[in-house]
C-alpha cells in the first residue's frame, strides 16, 4: 500500500531499524534477508531525503530526523495492530491468540498460578509470553511490545488505563533458627540488622526502599539479588533480615523456614495495578484477559 508515494511497508522496516540500530538484527526480525533490508533503507533515504542511520564506529546510530519520526511511527503501527488484532467478539476457547504480558517475579509467583488455574477451567486455547521486569516498561507497552503490564501503581504511566488488581502490604522475614527468632522488631533493631533486598533492572531503587527512604529509614544492607522470590530462601540459615510482600511471604515460610514480623514504620499498601495501551482499550481479548486477571485476583487467599 502506498501514500504519497511511499510504499507504507517501508514504515514497519524503518521501526525495527531505528530500534535495533542494526540492517541486519531489522531484517532477522522482519524474516527478510540482509541486501532486502538495505534496500528498504536506500529507498526510505531516497523518499526522506536523509541517511536515517549512519555508522558510528561499530555501530549505527539514528539521525535526528528519523529519531524525531520515531514517535510517529510506533504510533501508527500501534494503531494498526490494535485494529487488525480486534474482532467483533474473543472467544478464548477457540483463540490461539498470544498475549505478551510483562510482570515481576513477585507478581509471577503470587497471581499468576491462579490465572493458568483460570485458564484451563475456561478450557482456553490462548497462549500467554510472560517477560521479565525491565527499567522501562513503559517504552514496552507504547511501542505495543507488551499487551499487559502489571506493576505496582507508583510506576503506572498516566498515557494509559489502569485497573487495580490487588493491594499487599510489606513485612519483615527473619530464619525461624537464627538471631531474629524472636524479637520485637522495632526500628532500632531493624536497623542495626544485616539485609538482604532485591535491586531492579539498570540498580533503580525499588518501591520498599523509596517509602523507607521517605521515612527516614535506611538500611544496612550485605546481599542484593535481582529476584524478590528468592530474597526469603537467601536469609534462610542466617543472621540477615528481608523485606518482601507479605502474599509472597506467607507462600514461602513453610519453606525457608521463616518467621514474620511487622514493618517497624508505616508504610502504604501496595497497589498492583493491570496497565493497557490505550488503543487497545475496546479489544475483546484485551478486554477478556482484564477480566480474568481481575477474576484471579480476586480468587487470592
Amino acid at each position: 500500500m502506498r501514500f504519497k508515494k511511499l510504499d507504507l511497508n517501508l514504515l514497519v522496516a524503518l521501526d525495527h531499524m531505528i530500534e535495533t540500530r542494526s540492517v541486519s538484527a531489522a531484517a532477522d526480525k522482519m524474516f527478510m534477508s540482509q541486501s532486502a533490508m538495505s534496500n528498504a533503507l536506500t529507498r526510505l533515504r531516497d523518499y526522506f531525503d536523509d541517511p536515517l542511520l549512519v555508522q558510528v564506529g561499530r555501530r549505527m546510530e539514528v539521525t535526528p530526523r528519523a529519531e524525531a519520526m520515531r514517535p510517529a511511527i510506533r504510533d501508527i503501527l500501534v494503531r494498526i495492530e490494535a485494529t487488525i488484532d480486534s474482532k467483533p467478539e474473543f472467544r478464548p476457547e477457540d483463540s490461539t491468540r498470544v498475549f505478551n504480558i510483562l510482570l515481576s517475579d513477585y507478581s509471577l509467583r503470587v497471581l499468576m498460578p491462579t490465572v493458568f488455574r483460570l485458564l484451563d477451567r475456561y478450557k482456553s486455547s490462548i497462549r500467554l509470553n510472560l517477560h521479565a521486569q525491565t527499567d522501562l516498561p513503559q517504552v514496552l507497552l507504547e511501542r505495543g511490545e507488551i499487551d499487559l503490564l502489571i506493576t505496582p501503581e507508583h510506576f503506572v504511566s498516566n498515557d494509559h488505563p489502569t485497573a487495580l488488581l490487588y493491594e499487599d502490604r510489606y513485612v519483615v522475614v527473619a530464619w525461624a533458627k537464627g538471631k531474629f527468632a524472636d524479637v520485637t522488631m522495632d526500628q532500632a533493631t531493624y536497623q542495626s540488622a544485616s539485609h538482604a533486598v532485591m535491586v531492579p533492572p539498570n540498580a533503580a531503587k525499588s518501591l520498599e526502599t523509596s517509602l523507607l527512604t521517605q521515612c527516614g529509614i535506611e538500611r544496612h544492607i550485605e546481599v542484593q539479588t535481582f529476584s524478590f522470590t528468592n530474597l526469603p530462601h537467601l536469609i534462610t540459615g542466617t543472621d540477615r533480615i528481608a523485606t518482601v510482600h507479605a502474599r509472597l511471604a506467607k507462600l514461602l515460610a513453610p519453606q525457608a523456614e521463616l518467621v514474620t514480623y511487622p514493618m517497624p514504620a508505616q508504610l502504604p499498601p501496595l497497589r498492583q495495578m493491570l496497565q493497557w495501551h490505550a488503543y487497545r482499550d475496546n479489544d475483546p481479548g484485551i478486554i477478556w484477559m482484564r477480566e480474568l486477571m481481575s477474576q484471579a485476583a480476586q480468587e487470592l487467599p
